[in-house]
C-alpha cells in the first residue's frame, strides 16, 4: 500500500467517526500540554492505537490521542502529543498525522510546543509566537517522491514548496490580538528545531544564537514543512519550558519541562479558545 492510500485510509476511518463535525482547524499539542483537551466540549476521542497507520506516541507528556469537538464554539481536530523523529520514526511517519489533517479539510494549524529559551529576557512560562525556523534536523520531510495529491489548493503540492512565510503573518497578528485580550503580550521569535534526543550543549546555544535562533526544540518544523507543502496555513506557539544549557544553573530534564507545561496549560487553553474560533470563522468565510 503507498503512502498516499495510507494517508487515505486513516482519513476514511476518522470520517466516519466524526458525524457531522467538519473541522477546518488543527491544533497539535507538545510536551506537557496535552491537558487543553479537557477544554473541548462534546468531544469525541479517539486513540491513535485505533487509526489505522497512525504512528504512536512513546513520550511522556504525550497522551496520543485525537479529539475531535468544540473549542469553545468553533469545530476543532486537537492531536493530544505528536511523534519524534528520536523515536525511531521516519519522516514520513513523523508527519503523517498532518497529511492525515491535510487530506480531512483542515485548512489552518495551530502547532505547540515545550522549547529552550536562548534569548536573554525569556523566562520559564512564557508564550512565544514562532515568526520563523531554522531546519537544524538534519532532514527534511519532503525529500524522495513528491505526491501532488496532497494538494489542497492550486499552487501547492509541488516539488519544490516556498517557505517564505512558513508562519502566517496574519495569524500571527491574530495571536497578538488574542493575547491581548487575555491580558497579556507575547514575543516573536525564531524557532531551531534538532534531532534530540539530547539536550543541546552549552557550546551549541552559543552558535543558535549566533544563527538567529531564540528558541531550541525537537518537533514542530517537519509538521510546518509538511503544512505549507499542502498549502495549509501554520501558527507557531511555544512555551518556554526551560532555559537552554549555560543559560540557567539547572540541569535540564524532560520532568522540568513537563511541569512547565503544566504550569502554563490553562493560559494556553484560555488562548487557543479565543484565537480558534476567530481563526475558523475566517478560514470558514473564504472557502
Amino acid at each position: 500500500m503507498s503512502y498516499w492510500d495510507q494517508v487515505a485510509e486513516a482519513a476514511a476511518f476518522l470520517r466516519s467517526r466524526m458525524g457531522a463535525f467538519k473541522p477546518h482547524v488543527g491544533i497539535v499539542l507538545g510536551s506537557g500540554l496535552g491537558a487543553v483537551a479537557r477544554a473541548v466540549t462534546e468531544a469525541i476521542e479517539i486513540p491513535y492505537s485505533e487509526i489505522p497507520h497512525f504512528p504512536q506516541s512513546t513520550v511522556e507528556g504525550h497522551s496520543g490521542r485525537m479529539v475531535i469537538g468544540r473549542l469553545g464554539s468553533a469545530p476543532v481536530i486537537l492531536l493530544q502529543g505528536r511523534v519524534h523523529f528520536y523515536e525511531g520514526y521516519y519522516p514520513s511517519e513523523v508527519t503523517f498525522p498532518m497529511r492525515v489533517l491535510g487530506v480531512l479539510g483542515v485548512r489552518a494549524v495551530i502547532l505547540t510546543n515545550a522549547a529552550g529559551g536562548i534569548q536573554e529576557g525569556y523566562r520559564v512560562g512564557q508564550l512565544v509566537v514562532i515568526a520563523d525556523h531554522i531546519n537544524h534536523m538534519g532532514w527534511n520531510p519532503l525529500a524522495g517522491p513528491n505526491e501532488p495529491r496532497f494538494a489542497t489548493r492550486p499552487g501547492t503540492g509541488l516539488r519544490f514548496t516556498d517557505m517564505t512565510e512558513a508562519y502566517s503573518k496574519r495569524l500571527r497578528e491574530m495571536a497578538q490580538r488574542a493575547a491581548q485580550d487575555e491580558g497579556f503580550t507575547m514575543d516573536e521569535g525564531v524557532y531551531l528545531a534538532v534531532s534530540g534526543p539530547s539536550f543541546e550543549t552549552p557550546a551549541e546555544i552559543r552558535a543558535f544564537r549566533a544563527l538567529g535562533a531564540t528558541l531550541v526544540g525537537m518537533s514542530t518544523v517537519p509538521e510546518t514543512i509538511v503544512a505549507r507543502h499542502m498549502g495549509i496555513e501554520v501558527l507557531g506557539i511555544s512555551c518556554v519550558t526551560n532555559l537552554a544549557a549555560g543559560l540557567g544553573e539547572a540541569r535540564l530534564s524532560h520532568e522540568e519541562v513537563f511541569e512547565a507545561g503544566r504550569q502554563v496549560e490553562r493560559k494556553l487553553a484560555r488562548l487557543l479558545e479565543r484565537l480558534t474560533l476567530w481563526i475558523a470563522t475566517m478560514v470558514e468565510a473564504e472557502l
